[in-house]
């Protein structure tokens, strides 16, 4: 049961990183769209294509939160013990990108957008680094129980890479889910230019790949042999042929498959670290039948994961299915309340 319980901590985080994480991996590109002109035409999308799922991918992190301190409490305790203060930046990144996104739309006036629109785009990068970071400290073996609070358990080298591949996996899934939004929205001229931004992003996920190789086999020892050997090579190897075919499909311009594949790519790429990580939760210090709780806790943990995936997961996948297919209506300014004043758009 605690194997099981410990997979699906797995796939929930990879199911929050194959939606684009914070905010469907279109912060990135909304914070380098340029000034309010030349930046118009792709926030304009970005609004669109986000504005019905933009808060259903947090539903994930309610999961991992839930697993990890009910059916893990040694590791919960550990990790926010010692990583508290990247947690706490990226707790804070997540409520000023959903402030920002939400007040940015309705608000009128000029300069205020900017702000909202700079609270979001900026909070959109650094959310997802400082998770990554999270990760880089916990795979580099710098956490343990017991382990105080310290610059080094998310400030290393590992973590770092961690923190840049999470951006650059955000925006590469951003960007091709954009392609098939702007085709869906009728934004032609937008197509090309996400799908150039798409590939820009792919390539800046191979080089900083490339360059974690030395890092993580000096830094991370235990997980550089199980993504190496094994099912957590196999996973890599797979992550990097539906990345391959991701860009082949945008060549090719069949958008429907990209986003396939380039989920497939995120999903494989978490398996693999998955896969290279067990059996411990906390390289090399915690495996995962020491830390899981108690026995019962853990049955009902499953009882109730089980429901809430027979129940959740459709739903997710309803919404989803029915905004890719244009079926869900914009908010207008009334159910917003938004209205126009005296001085908007100064």
């Amino acid at each position: 049961m605690a194997d099981l319980i410990a997979w699906l901590l797995v796939v929930a985080i990879a199911a929050y990183a194959c939606a684009g994480g914070t905010d469907y991996g279109a912060g990135f590109w909304d914070l380098l769209a340029g000034g309010a002109e030349r930046g118009k035409r792709p926030r304009w999308l970005i609004d669109h294509a986000m504005a019905p799922v933009w808060e259903v991918n947090n539903v994930w992190l309610v999961f991992v939160l839930v697993i990890m301190w009910t059916g893990f409490p040694m590791m919960f305790q550990a990790v926010f013990a010692a990583l508290w203060l990247p947690l706490a930046l990226a707790a804070i990144g997540q409520v000023l990108r959903g402030a920002g996104f939400a007040l940015r739309k309705p608000t009128r006036r000029l300069a205020q957008r900017r702000v909202y629109g700079a609270a979001f785009a900026i909070s959109s990068l650094l959310t997802p680094f400082f998770l990554g970071a999270v990760l880089g400290g916990i795979a580099s073996g710098r956490v343990a129980v017991g382990t105080p609070a310290s610059a080094d358990a998310w400030a290393n080298p590992t973590s770092l890479l961690a923190g840049l591949l999470a951006i650059a996996a955000a925006a590469f899934l951003g960007a091709v889910f954009l392609c098939s939004d702007a085709r869906r929205f009728g934004a032609d001229d937008l197509v090309d230019y996400f799908r150039l931004r798409a590939w820009l992003a792919f390539a800046a996920l191979v080089v900083l790949a490339l360059i974690a190789l030395p890092v993580t086999r000096d830094d991370a020892r235990y997980v550089w042999d199980g993504l190496t050997g094994g099912l957590g090579l196999l996973m890599s190897i797979l992550a990097a042929v539906c990345g391959l075919a991701t860009v082949l499909f945008l060549v090719r311009r069949f958008y429907g498959w990209s986003r396939y594949t380039a989920v497939a790519t995120i999903a494989l790429a978490v398996l693999a670290w998955g896969f290279a990580q067990r059996p411990y939760l906390l390289p090399t210090s915690l495996t995962v039948s020491r830390a899981a709780g108690a026995a019962h806790s853990l049955r009902w943990l499953g009882i109730v994961t089980l429901i809430a995936v027979v129940f959740v997961g459709p739903a997710l996948v309803l919404v989803y299915r029915l905004d890719t297919k244009g079926r869900l209506e914009e908010l207008t300014d009334a159910d917003t309340s938004a209205a126009g004043t005296p001085g908007d758009h100064l």
